[in-house]
């Protein structure tokens, strides 16, 4: 690499980093999708624009931002999944990773089989990516306080594990596109045991040594959080390798860390989630400047009658699939209906078809530049569906919480005089200023993991997660005459 080159490229992964953190903010309000403004600011450094960022479906640096990419996606997926929730609700995500996962994925095949000529097997790959939801433009919604639980964990579950159901569809449906002819019996099933059975194993041993041997460390030591979160990267980086060294699926290794991990240690998942999560996506929000400087806008060359009617039943078989699908979940309506429209195809659906690019699968360009098609047209649809639907959340709750707001009163709440350690306040002593009827309001600060693991709820308290605390606080409105009780676990 020259020094201009590495020049440039810290100057993006610089602005990707200040870019991302003044409009997180933002992004938050409105809900309008970082994703799209990441693409667009790709193109501004791509070779449209000022020209800092150009790369190629066969540059190097591509492969390596794509590998760590989908590494990324499918370890912090894992990570943050809460196994307790994920068996309680088991029947759930059965329906959602089986049919409705797969046979979005079958349906989308067969109509690029059908519409685009493509062989069984490209078909396959296609319809295999373009069935992946998209855990990056879902952030903003899964993470909105006013969602409903049952739709959050829901697309909590989808995001993050329909990819392990689908990456082995399209890694063995690339052995039946080689030049040569189709893979040999014994090789595919040397593939199949390096996805199902090695890859896993490997990748869960290592996780469960990595978490003995934190534990032990902070038994005997102690461990800083910060730490903690570069410990859970780097054992998400040890497992991919060690599953690629010996023929096992790196990818399906980092998860099956991840959800070791996410298993024995819960505290080291909250600290992922403080430290490491933060990391993760910013270097996500890299691959999409990445792709956005020239790559993903192959999508627009493509784009024809027949590949723009390929487009549109890629984008809305997940609905007309799940809507039946989950009327046997026991769900409520309006949860089913936010389940089945919000599935944006995104990063996830780029990272698995450049999988065939990159092991030299002939025609493996089509299918990328058809997948960038129906990803842009998802960030447009998807996105903004997300921004309207999060907007009217808003709007809601900060009706509901004006009309919720107690009156001013003109005696003083109960409170002693400022010391350094937080004041305390008893049941007994609140429920005096109840009684008194001075005006009090309980936020309830709990972690979101805490939030959904403790199935106890204050009393009418207003949900203050403390990573957004600030602007919740003043959207909705809380009086300043009011005794404010926070309200942890």
């Amino acid at each position: 690499m020259t020094h201009e080159a590495f020049t440039a490229t810290l100057a993006l992964i610089g602005i990707v980093i200040l870019v991302a953190s003044l409009l997180s903010g933002a992004v938050e309000r409105t809900g309008l999708p970082l994703v799209g403004i990441f693409l667009l600011l790709g193109a501004m450094l791509g070779p449209a624009g000022l020209g800092l960022v150009e790369l190629s479906l066969g540059s190097p640096t591509l492969q390596v931002i794509a590998t760590l990419g989908l590494l990324l996606v499918l370890f912090s997926d894992a990570i943050v999944l809460d196994i307790g929730e994920v068996r309680r609700q088991r029947r759930l995500a059965l329906l959602i990773l089986g049919p409705g996962t797969l046979i979005p994925a079958a349906l989308i095949a067969l109509a690029a089989w059908w519409l685009l000529g493509l062989a069984p097997a490209a078909a396959a790959i296609l319809g295999a990516a373009l069935a992946s939801t998209d855990p990056v433009l879902l952030r903003t919604l899964v993470r909105h306080p006013d969602l409903s639980p049952t739709a959050r964990l829901a697309l909590r579950l989808e995001s993050g594990m329909n990819d392990v159901v689908l990456l082995p569809v399209v890694v063995l449906s690339m052995l039946g596109l080689r030049e040569g002819g189709p893979a040999p019996m014994g090789e595919v099933v040397s593939h199949a045991m390096g996805l199902f059975i090695l890859g896993p194993l490997l990748g869960g041993a290592i996780g469960y040594v990595a978490i003995t041997l934190l534990d032990r460390m902070r038994r005997r030591f102690g461990v800083r959080r910060d730490y903690e979160s570069l410990y859970a990267l780097g054992v998400a980086f040890t497992a991919f390798a060690g599953a690629e060294a010996v023929g096992g699926s790196g990818f399906l290794a980092a998860f099956a860390a991840g959800l070791v991990i996410a298993a024995l240690d819960v505290e080291l998942c909250d600290c992922f989630l403080d430290y490491g999560e933060a990391s993760a996506e910013i270097f996500l929000l890299f691959t999409f400047v990445a792709f956005g400087a020239s790559l993903i806008w192959s999508g627009v060359a493509v784009a024809d009658g027949r590949t723009l009617i390929f487009a549109a039943i890629a984008l809305s078989v997940r609905t007309v699939v799940l809507l039946p699908v989950l009327a046997r979940s026991g769900l409520d309506r309006d949860s089913r209906r936010i389940i089945a429209w919000f599935g944006p195809r995104g990063l996830s659906s780029l990272l698995l078809v450049l999988l065939p690019v990159f092991a030299g699968v002939p025609g493996a360009e089509w299918l990328f530049a058809l997948t960038c098609l129906v990803v842009l047209l998802s960030v447009v649809l998807h996105g903004g569906g997300i921004a309207l639907y999060l907007n009217r959340l808003a709007r809601n709750s900060r009706r509901v919480e004006r009309d919720r707001a107690p009156a001013a009163v003109s005696e003083p709440p109960l409170a002693g005089a400022a010391t350094e350690e937080p004041e305390r306040i008893t049941v007994a002593e609140l429920r005096r200023l109840w009684e008194t009827g001075q005006p009090v309001v309980v936020a309830d600060v709990r972690t979101e993991r805490s939030f959904r693991e403790d199935g106890f709820r204050a009393s009418g308290s207003m949900r203050l997660p403390p990573d957004d605390a600030v602007r919740l606080a003043r959207e909705r409105i809380i009086p300043k005459e009011a005794t404010l009780v926070l309200y942890c676990t």
